[in-house]
């Protein structure tokens, strides 16, 4: 029998909330997805004049971040033609996405779930996330 850590719906918040407030600071509303540690959706917040089109890829960054444990933009670099890779994001019916914005959460070591959002650039996109994250991981001190 497994015994399984995963994200509760306090610490999706805590994730929104971060990453939220760097989107604010940069002026780029943004779509927000949290998921558990097997891709499912926990939470999501799509802020006021965030894109519609990014709804689904948020979410779909988020499931590739925490269901396959790592970041997108690691998938992106490996994913040109040429590599055995290339081609992975036509899996699970094009749910992996290779678009940096999507970074797996980790407590202890472990994997615990995925952050993923999308609206601005990729960068902005990371940049976001990654705020989302060090938020979480300051509340837990």
């Amino acid at each position: 029998m497994l015994t399984i850590n995963r994200l509760d719906q306090a610490d999706a918040r805590l994730l929104i909330e971060g990453a939220a407030a760097r989107a604010t600071e940069i002026g780029v509303p943004m779509c927000i997805a949290i998921t558990d540690e097997s891709g499912n959706l926990l939470a999501f917040e799509r802020m006021d004049g965030g894109k519609v089109t990014s709804i689904t890829v948020a979410q779909d960054k988020s499931f590739t971040a925490s269901a396959a444990r790592k970041a997108t933009h690691e998938y992106n670099a490996a994913c040109v033609p040429g590599n055995l890779v290339f081609g992975i994001h036509t899996a699970l019916g094009g749910r992996l996405c290779v678009v940096g914005g999507g970074l797996p959460v980790m407590v202890d070591g472990e994997v615990v779930g995925g952050i993923g959002l999308s609206s601005g650039t990729p960068a902005q996109d990371m940049d976001c996330a990654q705020a989302g994250i060090d938020h979480f991981m300051r509340s837990r001190a």
